[in-house]
């Protein structure tokens, strides 16, 4: 028999702060590989409220790479993860956008960018840096990962840097070779920086792991 009278959170208490979180909207712009398991980590701590923003439709190849569900083929991926947030917690709050980022978007005071083109994410860093709080973008190319995180108050500039051409990224988006183990991977470092901003800790800059070569390098 299940025991429904045991808090869910109690476990992570301490290591999330409640009060925080509770007063918190967080933006998913992008729910392929990495920001699917972004949103349903969120869904998982407690975020009481998520938007969901991405365009694409939900194919074979993103079950294995994603984590999506055979029932999901062919829906819009953001109502497809809104279901699985309502299965997990239907007292969270979620806003879906079935389509591009705009600047006309309103946002939560946390962003998570998880699109897979440097150009979009230049283009929405530009639209959200002077409004938002918590920034974090994942990038991931087979089993390399980069997390790059920005507060209001800080590294502002230093993430801008990042922003290159997109002439001069590699070929391909950048899952294009993907896994879910690497996704979850970068979900989850994402999430920490997250929780260590709720929590008034320093966050980390500028995070690269990669996994083959078992190497981190953290600044």
């Amino acid at each position: 028999m299940t025991n429904t009278t045991v808090d869910r959170f109690q476990r992570q208490s301490g290591l999330v702060p409640a009060e925080k979180l509770s007063q918190i909207s967080v933006t998913v712009i992008g729910v392929g590989a990495i920001g699917r398991q972004v949103a349903l980590q969120l869904a998982a701590i407690g975020t009481p409220r998520i938007q969901l923003v991405d365009f694409d439709t939900v194919e074979l190849t993103n079950i294995t790479t994603q984590g999506y569900r055979r029932q999901d083929l062919g829906a819009n991926k953001v109502e497809a993860t809104a279901k699985a947030i309502q299965e997990m917690d239907d007292s969270i709050q979620v806003e879906t956008i079935p389509d591009r980022f705009r600047p006309s978007h309103s946002i939560g005071e946390a962003v998570f960018c998880c699109v897979d083109s440097i150009s979009s994410r230049a283009a929405i860093w530009r639209s959200v840096n002077r409004t938002c709080e918590f920034w974090t973008d994942g990038r991931m190319l087979g089993e390399t990962i980069r997390i790059l995180t920005a507060t209001k108050d800080s590294v502002v500039d230093r993430y801008t840097e990042t922003l290159f051409a997109q002439s001069q990224a590699q070929t391909g988006s950048c899952t294009s070779r993907s896994t879910i183990y690497a996704a979850s991977i970068a979900a989850g470092l994402m999430v920490h920086q997250f929780s260590l901003w709720l929590r008034g800790i320093p966050i980390d800059y500028d995070m690269s792991l990669n996994l083959l070569a078992r190497e981190i390098v953290v600044n």
